[in-house]
């Protein structure tokens, strides 16, 4: 198999829908590639947003029955979600034709670019945002392929995951979960922070650790991060929120009034229209990993003055009889936590909501929910669940989310389990006060963008 991207002319995607697929599909047909693509969710006579979207992006989408693989395809592209036994799979072998996981193209892709590869298990896709809205500021043109949708980029009525720019830097997300990111070789490595999530901590070490040594050039760090810190090439280039740990970038002064924070690098104030510490952390790796390429850190204020967020990242979706309503895509410990935290800087009461995703993933991290959610919430917040989102496969059912509940409320913390989420807005109403936060927090499951609108309209 050739390892060169311009030898594939005829790309076709086996489940373009997904995020992480039709951003690289948008991507590829930015640069000129023919691109197309099928998906389960592309049903006949039925309206799909995100079909709309890449077929106005020159993407030709097919229903997923085989008939969109023809014998002009030279590449098929799959995703770790989709089965060997999916008959377009089966007629891509049938026909020799190459077929690559998405992490593989990405990290062929990469190769075409200069890259910055951020990294770590939670703030990938907002420091991306970030680090590309700086370098777009700065007049160097960025691409971006993103697990987000850009707001900046869907006002331009894109799906805001990805996008061509004429410069000479790619800014990617570099996923652990699936032991991708080991195949990157970027020009710039950046490492935010390794926590629990899909694997144990020395497996999640050794990822990174493999991420370091593969980066040919900068390689920066969070230097507040305990295991992060552990793989630090040289500390001033590395980063740090936490005054116990220097790094040649260090955010001071921090402070939230509302919707908006502020804090202070290298004597340049910084202003933004987000919330939490943890956004600041995301925002000092841009800056950082900006600053060493040469842009001012004038030009990053400037530029983060502006950030308009991301899709389902502590997204805002307005507020309604006094009470804030916000849609995070927080899923493992540490970040539900840091969202819940970031709330509670807005109003005195949080009501999070929050839906975990997979049985397998749920048993792994139950005490780490259990520990982290108890501790951040306050004496009148509360925590509000749902049963686990399954998609499917061949996991075991041995566990519920109430099994977290019932463990949070043994902590003394104000904690409800309501098994199908269309019950939660009428059993949660009589707890919502005249002035709290709403955060509705989950994962993978593709039905969540619509339950947070269907939640807030209906509020």
């Amino acid at each position: 198999m050739t390892s060169r991207l311009d030898e594939y002319n005829y790309i076709f995607f086996i489940g373009v829908a997904g995020t992480g697929m039709s951003a690289i599909a948008q991507y590829l047909a930015g640069i000129g590639k023919q691109v197309s693509g099928s998906d389960r969710y592309f049903l006949p006579g039925t309206y799909n947003e995100t079909k709309e979207k890449l077929e106005a992006a020159g993407i030709q989408c097919f229903l997923q029955n085989g008939e969109g693989i023809t014998p002009e395809t030279n590449l098929v592209v799959v995703s770790t979600a989709v089965e060997d036994t999916v008959p377009e799979v089966q007629k891509a072998r049938s026909m020799s034709i190459p077929i690559l996981k998405r992490s593989e193209l990405l990290a062929l892709i990469a190769t075409s670019k200069k890259t910055i590869a951020v990294g770590g298990t939670s703030g990938k896709s907002t420091t991306s945002a970030m680090l590309f809205d700086i370098l777009e500021k700065a007049g160097m043109h960025p691409s971006i392929i993103s697990g987000a949708g850009l707001t900046s980029i869907i006002r331009e009525g894109k799906i805001g995951n990805a996008k061509v720019g004429t410069g000479e830097w790619l800014v990617i997300e570099a996923d652990e979960s699936d032991g991708s990111i080991v195949q990157y070789e970027p020009e710039v490595g950046l490492l935010l922070n390794i926590d629990k999530d899909h694997q144990e901590i020395d497996e999640l070490m050794e990822i990174f650790g493999k991420f370091k040594n593969n980066t040919r050039g900068l390689f920066m760090v969070n230097q507040a991060n305990l295991l992060a810190r552990q793989l630090s090439k040289d500390v001033v280039h590395d980063f740090s929120a936490d005054p116990l740990h220097d790094a040649g970038y260090m955010a001071i002064n921090f402070q939230q009034q509302g919707l908006e924070i502020s804090f202070t690098v290298r004597d340049t104030r910084f202003e933004m229209n987000t919330v939490g510490k943890h956004n600041m952390e995301n925002a000092l790796a841009a800056i950082a990993v900006a600053n060493q390429l040469g842009v001012s850190l004038q030009t990053c204020a400037e530029a983060l003055k502006n950030y308009e967020g991301i899709y389902r990242r502590h997204q805002v979706l307005g507020k309604k009889n006094g009470v804030y309503v916000i849609d995070d895509y927080a899923h493992n410990p540490v970040k539900c936590a840091a969202s819940i935290a970031a709330c509670q800087h807005i109003a005195p009461k949080v009501v999070a909501w929050f839906q975990p995703h997979g049985y397998g993933p749920t048993r792994f991290l139950k005490d780490d929910f259990i520990h982290e959610i108890s501790a951040v919430l306050r004496p009148g917040d509360e925590i509000w669940m749902s049963e686990i989102f399954y998609a499917g496969g061949t996991a075991v059912k041995d566990i519920s989310a109430n099994d977290l509940i019932v463990k949070i409320k043994e902590n003394g913390k104000n904690a409800f389990f309501v098994e199908d989420r269309k019950q939660f807005l009428e059993q949660v109403r009589p707890h919502l006060s005249n002035d709290c936060v709403l955060l509705l927090m989950g994962a993978r499951d593709p039905g969540l963008e619509a339950f947070g609108k269907q939640v807030w309209e209906s509020l």
